[in-house]
């Protein structure tokens, strides 16, 4: 096997989904996700796919390809897209904009070391939308969390749920050590 240091660094760069009705899915992510289509045009099988960013470094963070039948998943978090967002504000105005929308089971789950919002859009993909939290522990963790608990109040309460469990650190410290054992200082 070769050495860490000599792997190429890897970002995500889009996912692609695939959408029964793209025009319903892609205004979905863009009403209620805030995303916007910067493409959207034929294949060469004559699907039509639409790509869709929120990051101007990003021609797109998603593709969707209409006319085809995506898979049913049972648990949403499993088979999901998840995003990353600035602040529990942020998980704040998701969560309304998606009830506004009519999506019904959003989950709120705390993995200790985010803060994790789960539904499924509008064709029943799974979504997570989380911040991070300032700590870290071991994973799988996963408690419910109350999102109408002031930002403080939130982070006092996952610090309490968490201190005991294994690998229990600030989030910094663990992100310095992993930087130093993939040779990434």
């Amino acid at each position: 096997m070769e050495e860490t240091k000599s792997t190429p660094r890897l970002t995500l760069g889009h996912a692609t989904l695939a959408a029964r009705d793209l025009d319903r899915l892609s205004t979905f992510y863009c009403d209620v996700l805030g995303f916007h289509v910067t493409n959207r045009g034929p294949t060469p099988d004559g699907s039509e796919i639409a790509f869709l960013s929120q990051d101007p470094s990003a021609h797109h963070q998603i593709a969707m390809v209409g006319g085809l039948e995506p898979p049913n998943p049972a648990f949403m978090m499993v088979d999901h897209l998840a995003f990353r967002t600035g602040s529990l504000d942020d998980l704040r105005v998701l969560r309304t904009k998606l009830a506004a929308a009519g999506v019904e089971g959003i989950l709120m789950i705390c993995h200790g070391n985010a803060w994790s919002l789960y539904f499924n859009d509008s064709e029943g993909n799974g979504v997570e939308c989380f911040v991070d939290t300032p700590f870290h522990v071991a994973q799988p963790f996963a408690n419910g969390y109350d999102l109408d608990q002031s930002d403080e109040d939130i982070a006092e309460a996952t610090r309490k749920l968490v201190e005991s469990e294994p690998e229990f650190q600030p989030l910094a410290e663990w992100r310095e050590a992993f930087s130093k054992r993939i040779g990434r200082t």
